[in-house]
């Protein structure tokens, strides 16, 4: 999806510690600008970047998605992994990635969802509110950011509701590709 229309200048927002950003740099001729609020995630990301030798191709910068430092019409292809459902404020921070984007330009967010399906959506439920903070409890003793996750993810306007929010910041030409039984979605947006 990113390749299509070979993107040259990309923004990945809340790269976390780069792993969109170092998938994006397989793309041929792009420079790939990683943006996120937590330095501790982006010096992650710094030495993966070193450690693949990418650092003439991707550059992370410690930003806010609500208030990108970057001119409008800037960005061919803007990419959100996982991020947009912790924004402060969803519309400004939806606003601001259309106006970064040229015109035409792409932006294409991947974002845990609830799926709909009601078997599906049962057995994620139970998966998500009991197993998972229970698995996460073992292994980082911080059972809060597990709860943190599930809860999050179901407070988030998915589906549709998500695609009238995209419109309403400007985007047309807006499907979804709901991944792993729903659980996940993708969706790409054109400015």
């Amino acid at each position: 999806m990113a390749k299509a229309n070979s993107p040259k200048k990309i923004l990945d927002i809340a790269t976390g510690t780069a792993d969109i950003a170092l998938e994006l740099s397989k793309i041929e001729g792009s420079t790939i600008i990683g943006l996120d609020i937590s330095e501790k995630m982006l010096d992650i990301g710094r030495k993966k970047i070193l450690k693949k030798n990418l650092s003439n191709k991707i550059t992370l910068v410690s930003g806010d998605a609500e208030n990108l430092n970057y001119p409008s019409g800037h960005f061919d292809l803007a990419t959100i992994g996982f991020g947009v459902r912790n924004f402060q404020n969803l519309i400004k921070g939806l606003k601001e990635s259309n106006r970064i984007l040229k015109k035409n330009g792409k932006l294409i967010i991947l974002e845990s969802s609830v799926p709909q399906n009601s078997i599906i959506k049962f057995l994620y439920f139970m998966f998500s509110r009991a197993f998972v903070p229970f698995i996460g409890s073992i292994f980082s003793k911080n059972k809060l950011a597990y709860n943190y996750l599930q809860k999050s993810t179901e407070k988030f306007p998915c589906g549709h509701v998500f695609v009238s929010i995209l419109k309403e910041c400007g985007f047309k030409t807006i499907y979804i590709k709901t991944q792993m039984f729903g659980a996940a979605s993708i969706y790409v947006a054109e400015k």
